[in-house]
């Protein structure tokens, strides 16, 4: 894998007009190299895990994100973390920086696992990223998540699959 890059999404699988169908080829068990890969970075509110306010954020950040051209379709990547029962963290992967909106940027080595399954698994899957760096003799001292579909289109095209990304 290319220093700073993820692997391709398939956008021309779309029956649903939102999320296109993701396609785990490519993806499973990859091992990702980031130097100051640039993120946007933006906090949701939750109540005990549940998000609140995650489609107003999410709405302004793609407004500004696309005012800024700063991301292509092709490579739009949100990782998304839990960092406490009332926030979640969320990094959208961009091209440049947006302004009005908080920047980060992250560096390392990270593995990644795909699973399919309800959302409420999440915890059981952010389990098994640590055991698969463990596995390893690696530590990992960050998990996040893609969610690679919204939940209506994870219905509509039958399964749900979530990317987990494990920084080393």
């Amino acid at each position: 894998m290319h220093t700073n890059a993820f692997p391709p999404l398939n956008l021309s699988d779309n029956m649903t007009g939102c999320c296109p169908r993701f396609h785990p080829e490519g993806w499973d068990n990859q091992e990702l190299h980031f130097n100051d890969k640039t993120f946007l970075r933006a906090t949701t509110r939750s109540a005990m895990h549940i998000p609140w306010n995650m489609g107003s954020v999410f709405t302004r950040v793609q407004g500004h994100i696309e005012d800024a051209s700063a991301a292509r379709p092709e490579t739009e990547v949100v990782l998304s973390r839990d960092t406490s029962a009332w926030e979640a963290e969320h990094l959208f992967a961009v091209d440049k920086d947006v302004p009005e909106e908080e920047m980060t940027t992250l560096s390392g080595d990270f593995i990644t696992r795909v699973f399919e399954g309800p959302y409420r698994r999440a915890k059981d899957f952010e389990h098994d990223m640590r055991i698969a760096a463990k596995a390893m003799g690696k530590e990992a001292k960050r998990v996040f998540f893609f969610y690679t579909t919204c939940p209506k289109c994870a219905k509509a095209y039958g399964e749900n699959y979530m990317v987990g990304v494990a920084e080393l």
